[in-house]
């Protein structure tokens, strides 16, 4: 009998990585909830899980640097990249009312992605919490009486509780970009890919960064994204994260990948890779 795989996400069941894990891992997969980012991270590489699912921004809230910085220290390849549209809900457990809600527990991001509705109930306490679903499940499972949360429409289903205010977020056009990671790169992805992400570290001289990016440029490479991070131990020098549209194995891309690592300190190619819709 086969092994069925294991995808990991951070949060509790119901939580918008486990959404991400089934558009990215479709079909028999086994979910697993961890608690955190470097728990996810290091189940990965201990084995523990086959892929991980991992957001990697938010179309609103920005980068989530603490991934950025994990991705570094663990050599885990992108496989695969989708979006998940962010919706979030007001729920509360059976027998709780609008009108009877006195404290909001979630995650900070989300928090902050439904201010609009929150300012329009200065009463309520709002308590951060660490997840999204997870906050369903407290408020559930410890019958508070006078609270809500705020998470998806599965939080909901998986924990008995109900929707008091459907789609609350300010802006609509909130979705949050994942990552699929495994511990090796998919068979072909370096000839099938169509994005790539590297990550960099220029040496301390004026216009290094402007030399680093005209190497991409110069070969008409198409940048989508670039990100800087503190180099720890090096105060006020910077690593570069870069998504560019291509795959390495082209000519263009390997040879623009070979001017930047002569004037670098280092590169590395973090996953080449398709996007999932």
């Amino acid at each position: 009998m086969s092994k069925q795989t294991r995808v990991g996400f951070q949060g509790e069941r119901g939580a918008f990585g486990e959404v991400a894990a089934g558009k990215l891992m479709p079909g028999e997969a086994e979910l697993v909830a961890l608690p955190n980012f470097p728990a996810l991270f290091q189940a990965l590489a201990g084995r523990k899980i086959d892929y991980a699912t991992v957001p990697i921004e938010n179309t609103l809230y920005g980068s989530i640097h603490e991934n950025y910085d994990l991705l570094l220290k663990h050599r885990l390849p992108i496989l695969y990249e989708t979006n998940v549209r962010i919706v979030h809900n007001l729920i509360a457990r059976p027998g709780v009312s609008l009108r009877t809600v006195r404290k909001v527990y979630s995650q900070p991001p989300a928090l902050g992605q439904c201010r609009r509705f929150l300012e329009r109930h200065k009463k309520w306490e709002v308590v951060p919490y660490y997840d999204t679903a997870g906050s369903v499940r407290m408020i559930v499972e410890q019958r508070l009486p006078d609270a809500a949360a705020i998470a998806s429409k599965a939080a909901a289903t998986i924990y008995g509780g109900r929707i008091l205010a459907k789609d609350i977020g300010d802006d609509p056009e909130n979705y949050t970009r994942f990552f699929l990671l495994g511990r090796r790169r998919l068979e072909g992805s370096h000839s099938t890919g169509t994005k790539t992400s590297i990550v960099f570290a220029t040496r301390n001289l004026p216009g290094a960064l402007f030399r680093c990016l005209s190497v991409f440029a110069l070969r008409d490479i198409s940048l989508s994204k670039i990100e800087s991070r503190p180099l720890r131990g090096r105060p006020w020098e910077y690593l570069f994260y870069l998504d560019f549209q291509g795959n390495p194995a082209s000519g263009p891309a390997r040879n623009a990948l070979k001017s930047l690592a002569e004037i670098t300190e280092f590169v590395r190619v973090l996953g080449c890779y398709s996007t999932i819709p």
